[in-house]
């Protein structure tokens, strides 16, 4: 368990901070940006680093076999949600207001339902073959 664990945080940090860069290299080079801040550089870094961190080991949830495939989903989606939303509050990628959270809660959910779907039909194509 340790071990998955170890690997999962591994590869969510190195996701991270792979979409950081590439976002960084998509801003300097079609946004027209010379420079950027180090202080949001900083926060957006970290931001995406933990973003990877906790979705990645939260899947820790469909290890479970004695919970149903509702329930992990439900805690999964809870937990990722909580921490993406506290996260982006902070980091400042959703504006900290009711319209903000409804605008990124309008986006998350839709976007958690095409990953998640994507990932089942995966691991039950897996199943079969």
């Amino acid at each position: 368990m340790m071990k998955t664990l170890l690997f999962r945080s591994f590869v969510g940090i190195s996701f991270g901070a792979l979409v950081m860069v590439l976002t960084c290299f998509g801003v300097i080079v079609f946004g027209e940006v010379p420079a950027l801040d180090s202080e949001i550089f900083v926060k957006n870094v970290l931001g995406c680093i933990l973003c990877g961190w906790f979705f990645s080991t939260a899947t820790i949830f469909f290890e479970n076999e004695t919970w149903s495939l509702l329930s992990q989903t439900i805690l999964h989606c809870l937990t990722v949600s909580i921490l993406y939303f506290l996260l982006s509050f902070f980091v400042g990628w959703i504006p900290f207001s009711l319209k903000g959270l409804a605008i990124g809660i309008g986006i998350f959910i839709p976007f958690y339902m095409i990953i998640w779907t994507i990932f089942y039909l995966y691991f039950r194509f897996q199943v079969k073959y």
